[in-house]
């Protein structure tokens, strides 16, 4: 699922405040002084017009890299933990003194402002149309966030931009979204074949303090989620995304912090969704977990949070080989349990930050726990986006990783599903 048609129509909720931001934000990208419940924003959300995620379709690249305006909502999104000496990538290796840790995210969402008509969705003002060249029917918005592990401080910002006058958008060939000039995009690749019509891809991102500059290789091939990419939300037609991973990308360049200019390597991972949903009546929020083993393995796993506290029974997962095979978890296969939890400092929210995942059929008992507590990104629609690390144990041996966790809807309902000391 992957925080699925979430994420992106909350930003329908927020979408008059985000005109106001546009027309009178500043240079320093500070966030706007807004938060909207989950719920709120994904309850009651107008689908007429748009196209549905409602049966399983071939993917085609790199037209799929690309956008799809038909579908109301959709997003790039990467996490990644790096480091000054690669630790993070190589099995059993530690950093050492005077190694420096960081985690980071760069989401770039579509949204779609109204139906698709059949026209453009940005045209220049013509005598045939008498469209400003301002008019557009998508909106952008972008999230960006570099988590200072070594130091436990979390640097993040939310721009957003009309898809209109080159300010942002999409593209499928060559590969390139962007947002100003932030971007995701197919890097310089003149010496060598490009993998899945895009790869590698370079990405920019900066604000507040904190900026990245990295180029993303795959070391595995892309994996479908859910029936063939086609990832069900909940009950109903087309209540679903078009979803698909690259879980394991080696990742190198620069990231500065507070002007401090630090070359890092390491493993990120990438998600793709695109979608008309919207949450159930009776669901409040997610838990969304992409692990990176040394053994090899990636494993994604969500789980959707009904109102009382339950985990929905559209929670999902996958589990990724070295080789690229893939087993499926559904919800009966996984136990989560929430070993501790920590309050933000207005005391209005608290997250969980350590967890037992166990996965019998794959003989997987994991511990995870958040490199540091407080990563919870202060933007429109309020979440918890962090780097953590994993260890435990599979076949009777140890084994070790980092990872990344989104929650949403904390403060708005119960506590995480299986919630419990051990």
């Amino acid at each position: 699922m992957r925080r699925t048609a979430l994420v992106f129509t909350l930003v329908v909720a927020v979408l008059g405040a985000a005109v106001f931001w546009l027309t009178t934000r500043t240079e320093d990208d500070s966030p706007m002084d807004t938060s909207v419940a989950v719920a709120d924003a994904m309850g009651d959300s107008d689908t007429t017009g748009y196209a549905r995620a409602d049966r399983v379709v071939d993917f085609t690249f790199p037209e799929d890299h690309g956008p799809h305006p038909g579908f109301k909502n959709e997003w790039w999104y990467i996490t990644g933990n790096l480091d000054s000496e690669g630790a993070a990538r190589t099995p059993g290796r530690q950093p050492g003194p005077g190694a420096r840790d960081v985690g980071f995210e760069l989401t770039i969402f579509r949204i779609a402002l109204r139906p698709p008509t059949g026209e453009a969705p940005m045209r220049p003002v013509t005598a045939d149309t008498g469209r400003s060249a301002w008019s557009t029917d998508q909106m952008y918005m972008g999230h960006f966030a570099v988590s200072d592990i070594t130091n436990e401080t979390q640097y993040d910002v939310e721009r957003f931009s009309r898809g209109a006058l080159g300010l942002a958008g999409a593209q499928a060939d060559p590969f390139r979204v962007w947002l100003d000039d932030w971007f995701i995009a197919t890097a310089d690749t003149a010496s060598r074949p490009l993998i899945d019509g895009a790869f590698p891809i370079r990405l920019r991102a900066h604000g507040n303090g904190a900026a990245a500059d990295l180029v993303l290789t795959p070391t595995k091939p892309m994996v479908l989620q859910g029936d063939r990419g086609l990832s069900k939300k909940g009950e109903g037609e087309g209540n679903a995304s078009y979803y698909y991973t690259y879980p394991r990308l080696a990742t190198e360049g620069t990231v500065v912090i507070d002007g401090d200019s630090i070359e890092v390597s390491g493993l990120s991972w990438m998600d793709r969704e695109w979608s008309t949903s919207a949450l159930s009546e009776n669901q409040v929020g997610w838990d969304w977990f992409a692990l990176q083993l040394d053994d090899g393995r990636d494993l994604m796993y969500y789980q959707l949070r009904n109102r009382d506290g339950s985990a929905s029974m559209y929670t999902d997962g996958i589990v990724v080989g070295p080789d690229g095979t893939t087993n499926r978890i559904e919800r009966e296969d996984a136990s989560l349990q929430v070993l501790d939890t920590y309050r933000t400092p207005d005391g209005s929210r608290e997250y969980p930050t350590e967890w037992r995942l166990r996965i019998p059929d794959q003989d997987l008992d994991l511990h995870v726990n958040a490199t540091f507590d407080d990563q919870e990104l202060n933007v429109s629609v309020r979440y918890w986006e962090g780097a953590v690390t994993i260890d435990g144990s599979s076949q009777g041996s140890a084994v070790r990783g980092h990872g990344f966790v989104e929650m949403t809807g904390y403060g708005e309902g119960p506590a995480s599903p299986n919630a419990g000391m051990e």
